[in-house]
């Protein structure tokens, strides 16, 4: 398997050519030795079949008006008859390739930024440098830069939504891949290196090759939990102490008589094991586990690099004095090895290590993989551990030596202050439906309701009313040690739940646990429900005044919930008891917006302004209370689902919406796409904190007619939203079009999560959760999440405005909100094939339904095709972005054999066709097609 040599389309012209010369090499070389290990592993027969598909599907993919039929009518022939171990065979493959193409395409785009560094060129949009350039042009003061870092919080949060279908065996082997390929690139080579590199990338290859793709059994939530702390181990140790590290060196520079120790504004959060909704195997002994299997990754770390550091401070005080400071703990050490009694660091370091060897003992009964020299009294806090790392710093900066000290030293203090004993802030969630049946529960069983069903008869008034009242009130509800009944399993779990998160954060410090989210929030009741919960838990003191532990932190979803959202928290913010809890919190409110569920509900483009709408009027509504709002975006990896490009979603916030605080979500395939490898990793955080400064700190251009621009999306949204709800809630039988027609079921079967896909054991769309909604629509091509309603609705206004095209015009060249909407729209219709999706089509049985839905999906496609490059100005998809549209070209006559593929298997799995492949190997190679595919996307879920 190799790229086809004309790769490059005329538009791309001869330097653009020249400088990507390097990734073709790259992907001829990885696809010949993956090409020369199918042969090897699977016999010349299976690998001509595998050359001949991929030459048929790269000679329709640079045809020009090459029709869908004669591209099946090629392919079919050779597909459709093939022997099952022959096609299992293409579709690992196609799979693997489209994977190694991936690794070439991450190590380009380090070695373009390299390219441009070294060239000296200018800082680009999305680093540091950028960023405070930027600030530094358009006057902002030191105070006010002061002030950002001071009160500044930036935290992408893993969590274990399941989109990402590799396993973590399979991405190691790609890390090797991808470490190999680097090395060639760095370093030159003599012609027996390059063999000896070669044969090592053949390894891996058969490695790659001989590993199981896909998991035998469903994850476990401990699997979830040690998947997002190898990322750390892969990334984030060694990148964000780097990064902080880079930030307060370009800031001394700029401002060399300011004093830059930022405080630790940047940390990466999780949901993984404290994330309970919809998932029941989420417990409190999971929760205990996930803060012990935390506690212990970020020790083992502390470990190595407190041994690596006595390795590297052998500094004798014969010849260089110290600090009273470090001579005490150099004599608190437990080593009295007369050959280091004049080397003070290390004894220092040695005692330091001992102390971090018995915390690990203490706190997580987790033994160091190498022992102390002696016994020493664990830490009782982090703070401590730092600050015994500074007394090392400042002696060596007082004896001339900080060259010494802004190494791994400063690396390590910093790490010590963003990752604590506890390793990652991990949040609570669970669905409000849940906290109200407690409730009810809990007030029925002290006698504060005739009965639990009382409570869901209770109007809102009436509900906040009791439940202020007994948040005020000293007196429990419940006491374990006083109860003679035994509550429910799912009351007792909650409750549980919280007593866990009480003693967790007594245990490994409090912000550990500084979370607790409310899904489907859509009352003010849901709010102190979750209050009135943790003050049973001991997490709320009551009172006139209570006081508030934890974040109370509502996450709004539907379309519904994000218009009533800026009134819920007005109404809360009025009753002084929740504003005594706000302000015993530092006056500040996190409130979480769904894009997933709000997409789903109403629309690509509808879910688009609502959350836009929401930030605003809840930015006004926060300011007129006095209260600091922090957004926590919910973002998925597709565009259905809120993602794109995060540098320019974060600018497109609206005014006020971000103020030097955001937070979130990283899911599924993005996380390993983002953060699996070192300089990726940095680049993804370092974007992060460029955009953030810049929302926050420059004042951006006004639109020059806002309100009018306003009028225009709020009309277009209307019609958007009238034709998706009428294509997916209102068509009947559209739910079966889309379980015929995608790989729902079959993407269900496959272990990639411990959460069950659907919220309910039903088959209507509204029980489904987002993310399989979106990911089957990504695995046929069509993406209609990120695309339907467009068209109609321009079309729609259009007829309304006949003259109305400048004004679209006009908002996408002045509008950052509606520029970034439409580029994410870009994005999802390059990915999407009308021509394949038909071909799932054909899955659908009733022809009637088949025919009448997808004319409808057709006919919107071209429409908003069209009108998008109108509004655009611009003659083909991604004209702006040709990066994204070269890959795209690259790949996809690679993804293409595999939707023929899965089409097939789909068809055949479906019909029980027992006599020609065995229902088992027809399902693995379903699967083995999910995978391969959403490798080719990339962000499908």
């Amino acid at each position: 398997m190799s790229l086809p040599p004309h790769s490059a389309s005329p538009a791309d012209a001869a330097p653009a050519a020249d400088k990507d010369l390097p990734l073709r090499e790259d992907i001829r070389l990885l696809g010949r030795l993956l090409g020369d290990t199918v042969r090897e592993q699977e016999g010349d027969d299976a690998f001509r079949i595998v050359e001949e598909v991929r030459q048929t599907s790269v000679r329709f993919a640079r045809s020009v008006g090459s029709g869908e039929r004669s591209t099946r009518d090629e392919l079919a022939p050779l597909l459709n008859g093939l022997p099952r171990e022959t096609m299992l065979a293409v579709v690992r493959a196609f799979s693997y390739f489209l994977h190694l193409a991936n690794i070439a395409e991450d190590l380009h785009h380090i070695r373009r930024r390299r390219a441009h560094t070294l060239m000296g060129s200018a800082p680009r949009d999305g680093s540091i440098e950028r960023a405070l350039d930027r600030i530094a042009e358009a006057g902002v003061s030191l105070p006010r830069l002061h002030d950002f870092f001071a009160s500044a919080l930036l935290s992408p949060v893993l969590t274990a939504h399941p989109t990402e279908v590799s396993r973590k065996s399979i991405l190691q082997s790609q890390h090797e891949i991808a470490r190999l390929l680097d090395r060639r690139e760095r370093i030159e080579l003599t012609a027996e290196e390059h063999e000896e590199s070669d044969l090592a990338l053949r390894r891996a290859i058969l490695t790659l090759w001989r590993t199981r793709m896909l998991r035998p059994d469903r994850l476990a939530v401990v699997d979830e939990i040690n998947n997002g702390i190898s990322y750390y181990d892969d990334t984030f140790f060694a990148e964000l102490p780097r990064l902080y590290g880079h930030l307060e060196d370009l800031l001394r520079r700029r401002f060399p008589d300011e004093n830059w120790r930022l405080p630790p504004f940047f940390r990466v959060g999780s949901w993984i094991g404290g994330d309970r909704d919809g998932n029941p195997f989420v417990t409190a002994d999971i929760l205990r586990t996930a803060l012990r299997l935390q506690s212990s990754a970020v020790l083992d770390f502390y470990l190595r690099e407190t041994h690596a550091l006595g390795a590297e401070l052998p500094l004798s005080q014969l010849l260089a004095p110290v600090t009273a400071e470090l001579a005490e703990l150099a004599a608190r050490s437990p080593d009295h090895s007369p050959h280091r009694a004049d080397e003070p660091y290390r004894r220092a370091l040695t005692g330091i290590y001992a102390r971090l060897a018995a915390t690990a003992r203490s706190l997580d009964q987790h033994a160091s993989a190498r022992a102390a020299v002696g016994e020493a009294a664990p830490y009782a806090n982090a703070c401590d551990f730092a600050r015994d790392l500074d007394v090392l710093d400042h002696s060596l900066h007082v004896q001339g030596a900080a060259l010494l000290a802004n190494g791994r030293l400063r690396r390590l203090r910093r790490a010590a202050q963003v990752f604590g004993f506890h390793l990652a802030p991990l949040d609570l969630r669970q669905n409000s439906d849940v906290h109200e049946r407690c409730v009810a529960e809990l007030l029925a069983r002290a006698g504060r309701l005739p009965e639990r069903d009382a409570y869901s008869a209770l109007r809102e008034d009436e509900r906040i009313a009791l439940l202020i009242d007994e948040i005020t009130c000293r007196r429990p509800l419940y006491s374990p040690q006083l109860e003679d009944a035994v509550l429910s399993a799912e009351t007792a779990g909650e409750l549980a739940i919280f007593f866990a998160a009480r003693d967790l954060r007594e245990r490994y410090g409090v912000a550990a646990l500084p979370n607790a989210i409310i899904s489907k929030t859509d009352g003010a009741s849901d709010l102190l429900e979750l209050a009135l919960l943790l003050k049973e838990s001991g997490l709320l003191q009551a009172g006139e005044a209570p006081t508030l532990a934890m974040n109370i932190i509502p996450l709004f979803e539907t379309i519904d919930d994000l218009r009533r959202a800026a009134s819920v928290m007005d109404r809360l913010f009025a009753l002084p008891a929740y504003r005594a809890l706000i302000a015993s919190r530092g006056d500040e409110q996190e409130v979480m917006l769904g894009y997933s569920d709000s997409n789903k509900d109403g629309g690509f483009l509808t879910s688009g302004w609502e959350l836009y709408k929401a930030e605003v009027e809840l930015a006004e509504t926060f300011a007129r209370h006095g209260v600091r709002l922090r957004l926590f975006h919910g973002r998925g990896g597709s565009v259905g689902r809120g993602g794109g490009p995060s540098y320019e979603a974060i600018l497109a916030q609206p005014d006020g919406a971000v103020s030097g605080q955001i937070r979130i979500t990283e899911q599924g395939e993005v996380i390993a796409s983002k953060y699996a490898t070192p300089e990726v990793g940095r680049r993804n955080l370092e974007i992060l904190a460029a955009a953030t400064l810049e929302a926050t700190l420059l004042e951006r251009e006004r639109e020059t007619e806002p309100a009018a621009f306003r009028g225009v999306m709020e009309s277009l949204s209307q019609h958007a939203f009238r034709a998706y709800r009428d294509l997916v809630y209102e068509t009947p039988g559209f739910d079966r079009y889309f379980r015929e027609s995608t790989p729902l079921s079959e993407i269900s079967e496959l272990n990639i999560g411990s959460r069950p896909a659907s919220r309910k054991p039903s088959s209507r769309i509204e029980d489904l959760r987002a993310i399989p909604w979106v990911f089957s629509w990504a695995q046929c091509r069509l993406m209609l999440p990120g695309w339907y309603g467009f068209g109609s609705a321009v079309e729609a206004w259009l007829k309304e405005n006949p003259e109305g095209l400048t004004t679209l015009q006009r908002m996408y060249a002045a509008w950052p909100f509606f520029r970034s909407l439409l580029s994410n729209m870009d994005m999802v219709l390059a990915k999407a094939d009308i021509a394949i999706a038909s071909r799932y089509a054909e899955l659908v049985s009733d022809v009637q339904l088949r025919n009448s839905v997808f004319a409808r999906l057709r006919g919107e496609f071209e429409r908003t095709r069209r009108y998008l490059l109108v509004i655009e100005g611009q003659d083909e998809l991604l004209a702006d972005n040709p990066l994204l549209r070269r890959s795209i070209r690259n790949r996809f006559p690679y993804m293409d054999p595999l939707n023929h593929l899965q089409i097939e298997l789909l068809r055949r799995h479906r019909a029980s066709d027992s006599q020609q492949l065995p229902d088992e190997r027809v399902r693995r190679g379903i699967h083995l097609t999910i995978n391969g595919i959403a490798a080719g996307l990339r962000n499908s879920g």
